[in-house]
């Protein structure tokens, strides 16, 4: 096991998911500031980052964002402000959980943990190494996607989706023909139980605007209001 964590928090809080990381083997790369936190992401190619929103020099809300010019490993924000959750949701979506303070470090392991599984098993050649394994790839009326590559174009152009988002989305062509809730998308793709519908609703409008699918009349994903979401065909 060699996945690299970044953790970026305050010295208390952090020690503690590190040392139960690093007592299972992953490579864990903590710091208390934003700055250094910054530099490591920029240098580093991790596997996960976990960010405090607030921080003494740098927030969060701009290492998230610097991360995702380059890389799309999970990211976790941490807050202890429950204004910033919507900020967390609205603005800053390409992060893909969040977790309010004072939390459990246990949990927060657990978090990282499953999220890392989900990462490494689609970008890390999970089932690759069989030569004969099919390519799985579908075109959805000009949307294009690849679960081996793990990529996505849209009428030749390549979309670039977070893992969350790319296995929304493929979780909602597998179940084509269905409508899909909230809460079974939820527990199927993030693998916790369903606690919030709006993390789900970022999801899908982020990936909609990454589709530039019109708002009021989505050609790929749909809402069926009051029971959940489907895929056009």
């Amino acid at each position: 096991m060699n996945e690299k964590i970044l953790i970026d928090d305050e010295e208390e809080i952090a020690d503690l998911p590190e040392l139960y990381l690093k007592s299972d083997g992953y490579n864990v790369y903590k710091f208390y500031n934003g700055m250094d936190a910054l530099q490591c992401a920029e240098s580093e190619k991790m596997d996960l980052a976990v960010l405090d929103v607030m921080l003494p020099d740098v927030d969060g809300f701009h290492i998230c964002q610097k991360i995702r010019e380059q890389y799309f490993y999970p990211i976790i924000m941490l807050t202890a402000k429950t204004e910033d959750i919507d900020k967390i949701k609205d603005l800053t979506i390409d992060a893909d959980d969040y977790i309010t303070k004072p939390f459990n470090p246990l949990e927060v392991t657990a978090r990282i943990k499953t999220k890392l599984r989900r990462y490494v098993h689609y970008n890390h050649g999970a089932g690759m190494e069989q030569t004969n394994a099919p390519v799985m790839e579908y075109d959805i009326n000009g949307l294009i996607i690849n679960k081996n590559t793990h990529k996505c174009s849209l009428y030749g152009k390549e979309v670039t989706l977070t893992p969350i988002e790319f296995s929304v989305l493929w979780y909602l062509w597998q179940n084509r023909g269905k409508v899909i809730s909230s809460e079974e998308l939820f527990e199927k793709v993030w693998g916790e139980k369903f606690l919030d519908n709006n993390m789900v609703m970022a999801h899908i409008g982020r990936i909609r605007e990454k589709l530039k699918e019109p708002a009021r009349n989505p050609k790929f994903i749909k809402t069926v209001w009051g029971v959940g979401y489907t895929i056009g065909e």
